[in-house]
């Protein structure tokens, strides 16, 4: 399970959402081994004045955050975090210095979805990987 939140200018933002929401579910389906049919993105498109980014970022600046079920091991989550930097780079020529992600995990017991805590739910997928 993982839930993502997308963050970014929505003057820039709204335009590709699409092709933004699909190169990160390509990466998380390569990277943690999910299936094609698990996708949860949300997108927070702000206004110039609710968002405020670093020195030396631009107009493109985007924020990912990654909630999911903990397991996954060190190597496997910098390799989602390397894809993303890579195909987010190359398919939407947004700069890496505009890209920030951030992983956080919650133990399956902290989870609830289909009515029950997530260490109570049979998923048809591995997070150990």
């Amino acid at each position: 399970m993982a839930q993502i939140k997308i963050y970014g200018l929505r003057e820039t933002l709204t335009p590709i959402k699409a092709r933004l929401s699909d190169v990160i579910h390509a990466c998380v389906v390569e990277a943690l081994k999910f299936p094609p049919d698990k996708r949860a993105h949300r997108f927070f498109p702000l206004e110039r004045e609710d968002f405020y980014s670093p020195a030396g970022r631009t107009d493109q600046y985007i924020i990912i955050e990654i909630m999911m079920i903990e397991g996954r091991t060190v190597e496997t989550k910098k390799q989602l975090i390397r894809l993303l930097f890579e195909r987010i780079n190359r398919e939407l020529g947004i700069s890496l210095q505009d890209i920030e992600i951030a992983i956080m995990e919650a133990p399956k017991h902290n989870w609830g979805f289909r009515g029950k805590t997530g260490d109570e739910v049979e998923i048809n997928y591995k997070i150990e990987v």
